[in-house]
């Protein structure tokens, strides 16, 4: 037993949110369930009861009508006693001769008491067959309270409620946890920065005295290459602290940002690995953020790299997706996804490598939608044939126009 709560207690909400998700709807169905149950319960003890009053009701008109006995009691404490039940007595042709319990809606016109008492009389009809009084050649309909009938549909309100109760509790659950993640995100962030502004302004004052210093002519493409390093390193700090603070957003080439970024990338990655960049046009401009929109490109081939295990084929396509959007799909000739995976992979802690943290495209889906406005997704994927990864920035709607993006952040 103590073993089970352990593993209950040790349940990963944030990875298993759907589990989450429906063990809340699960819990209140249940309990709404029970509650119609018990509800249920009640509903028919009060319809026994209610039948056996008006039989008793029935019994003392029956009795009143063939004696000629003082009748008093009988006439006070039975036939005038009942409060709750609408009843209509009609004669041997059918004619109400009395009635009891009937709400005419304050109505003064006969005309309309009239016809709403025939209404009542044919509901009844529908509900319960007459009791006949014999002797007297009475025929008693009747229906249930008003008791009755709002217990009958009481519980599948409070169904309702408890099922709303369950979603609001899911609802305010999954935004703290979000807003949780947020705050740690952005305070990560913040202080990576912080801590590598340091090293880094130091190993760039290093760069400078190597450029000036005799070593330079015979290991200039080495120093040129470490130089290299050194601005990526600074380009990651701005990454870092443009994560934690409002970005700029601003139109830029898009084809210009990828071709650097391949550039990059290519001499740093296996040789195995060989890049296609296709596009409909040079000229496809985009609203983003260059250091962030870097950052996506480059964990999203590093990804296709590791799915390729270091040898293949990545082809980087743009287009321009109507009016709205600057596409890029870049496909991989990796091992593939499952479908059902495809929204789980921009999930924290996701990664079909041992050592994988599982970041790299929960960061892209982050920078994409979060700050840029756009969208980023799995397009397709077979499996033993490779991935496409989709990625739309907006555009600028007017030349000069500043964009405002969903502020994922705002607040942090």
């Amino acid at each position: 037993m103590k073993n089970r709560f352990q593993d209950i207690a040790s349940i990963d909400f944030y990875q298993n949110k759907k589990l989450v998700k429906w063990l809340i709807f699960l819990i209140s169905l249940l309990l709404g369930l029970g509650s119609i149950g018990y509800t249920h319960r009640l509903v028919e003890e009060l319809r026994e009861r209610e039948d056996r009053q008006i039989r008793v009701l029935s019994a003392a008109l029956d009795y009143a009508a063939t004696t000629s006995e003082n009748l008093t009691f009988i006439n006070q404490e039975i036939i005038q006693q009942n409060y709750s039940f609408p009843i209509i007595m009609v004669d041997g042709e059918g004619n109400p001769i009395d009635f009891r319990n009937i709400s005419f809606n304050n109505s003064q016109n006969q005309a309309d008491s009239t016809r709403i008492l025939n209404q009542e009389l044919q509901e009844m009809q529908e509900d319960y067959p007459p009791i006949v009084l014999e002797e007297a050649a009475i025929r008693i309909y009747y229906r249930n309270s008003a008791l009755l009938t709002n217990l009958k549909y009481y519980p599948y309100i409070q169904l309702g409620v408890i099922l709303l109760f369950g979603l609001l509790v899911y609802v305010v659950f999954s935004q703290s946890k979000l807003s949780e993640q947020n705050r740690v995100w952005a305070g990560l962030t913040k202080e990576t920065a912080h801590q590598l502004g340091t090293p880094i302004a130091s190993l760039m004052a290093w760069m400078d005295y190597l450029k000036n210093s005799p070593v330079w002519d015979e290991n200039q493409e080495i120093i040129q290459e470490m130089d290299k390093d050194v601005t990526k390193l600074r380009v990651v700090t701005e990454r870092f602290s443009s994560i934690g603070s409002k970005p700029v957003i601003q139109p830029e080439n898009v084809y210009e940002i990828i071709e650097e970024g391949v550039s990059y990338l290519r001499p740093r990655i296996s040789t195995k690995v060989d890049w296609e960049i296709q596009s409909d046009s040079k000229e496809l401009v985009a609203l983003l953020n260059k250091p962030l929109f870097d950052w996506v490109i480059e964990n999203v081939c590093k990804n296709a790299v590791d799915a390729m295990k270091g040898k293949g084929m990545i082809r980087i396509s743009l287009f321009q997706d109507n009016d709205k959007f600057v596409g890029i799909d870049i496909s991989d000739t990796g091992m593939g996804i499952e479908k059902m995976k495809f929204k789980k992979v921009f999930t924290p802690g996701f990664s079909s490598r041992k050592r994988g943290w599982g970041l790299g495209l929960t960061l892209s889906k982050r920078i994409v939608e979060g700050y840029h406005g756009g969208k980023i997704f799995v397009k397709q994927s077979e499996l033993g044939k490779g991935t496409t990864f989709r990625i739309l920035l907006p555009v600028p709607l007017v030349e000069g126009t500043p964009f405002k993006s969903k502020g994922m952040w705002d607040g942090v």
